[in-house]
């Protein structure tokens, strides 16, 4: 995270020490912005930079930047929804930070967090200030107002509180039940009963928006069974413990990595549940909820940890 004192001196300086020509799988194309190149922050850290074209300075020299392209700089997608009260997400499969416009008030990877300057809403997109963009994702922003240049870092994986913090949900203590008291073959039933849901990033409760994304299905049908896990995958991934797929049963959950979605690959991306035969269930973009084979294709990849909660 920037400093008031380091973003001066990021503003001030050269923002890009290196820059290596070439675009990314993430790139954030539009008939006003150039192709983003790969770039080194001004503390050494490997980043996402693109150069925009629709900032402003407004009367007091703040600079202020459109916020969508900010975030899909470095792979984030963002998505206003006003049904969980006015706020904009931003994440990968699931939603890590949340803000509202013309408040100073945001979610940063499960906590409350007070911004600098208050994100506002200009001609239909959300404005945010470098300074504010560093505080709300935990990571080092530079920019150059004479350029359009704008850097931002990959956000570091940091470990959250091991309860829910969403903010349609009040926090709770987490109540874990063994999976194996419960009757591992009803859990796969009911699991199978969601096939076909659609998928939504950043889902709000299924009871209400009828739909989930990754950790909302895998947490709505452990909540079935009393089994109360937290919103996140990166959370989930916290509870129980680490077994190996020669010990995985069903009702197992299965984190993914997103390859260069985090800093680290170690930090889940995406969850499912273990079907048995080697098969899972989770959901990921069209059909929304669905089975994959966990041994072949795709997902093989990718696979991260397998947990057991307990």
């Amino acid at each position: 995270m920037i400093h008031p004192q380091s973003s001066k001196i990021i503003l001030t300086s050269a923002i890009l020490i290196a820059a290596i020509a070439g675009t990314t799988a993430c790139s954030y194309t539009s008939k006003d912005s150039k192709p983003k190149v790969n770039s080194i922050t001004p503390s050494g850290t490997f980043a996402g930079s693109y150069y925009e074209k629709n900032s402003y300075t407004d009367k007091e020299g703040k600079y202020w930047i459109p916020l969508k392209p900010a975030a899909a700089s470095i792979g984030y997608r963002m998505k206003d929804d006003t049904a969980s009260g006015g706020y904009t997400k931003l994440g990968y499969s699931d939603v890590m930070y949340m803000l509202r416009p013309d408040s100073s008030q945001v979610f940063s990877l499960g906590q409350k967090v007070t911004l600098p300057d208050v994100p506002v809403r200009r001609e239909g997109q959300i404005f945010i200030t470098p300074t504010a963009l560093s505080k709300l994702l935990q990571t080092e922003v530079g920019w150059n107002p004479g350029t359009g240049e704008i850097n931002i870092a990959a956000p570091s994986d940091r470990e959250a509180a091991a309860e829910d913090t969403s903010a349609w949900e009040a926090a709770k203590p987490l109540r874990i039940q063994s999976v194996s008291s419960v009757d591992t073959g009803e859990l796969v039933s009911y699991a199978k009963q969601f096939l076909g849901v659609p998928y939504d990033f950043g889902a709000g409760p299924y009871e209400e928006t009828k739909r989930f994304d990754c950790s909302s299905f895998t947490r709505h049908v452990f909540q079935k069974f009393g089994i109360d896990l937290p919103r996140l995958a990166k959370d989930q991934d916290n509870i129980g413990r680490r077994v190996s797929r020669s010990e995985l049963e069903p009702g197992d959950l299965i984190f993914f990595t997103v390859p260069g979605r985090f800093e680290t690959d170690a930090v889940p991306g995406h969850v499912g549940i273990y079907l048995g035969g080697g098969s899972f269930i989770h959901t990921w973009g069209d059909p929304g909820v669905q089975i994959s084979e966990l041994d072949s294709g795709y997902w093989s990849n990718v696979i991260l940890h397998m947990q057991r909660v307990l």
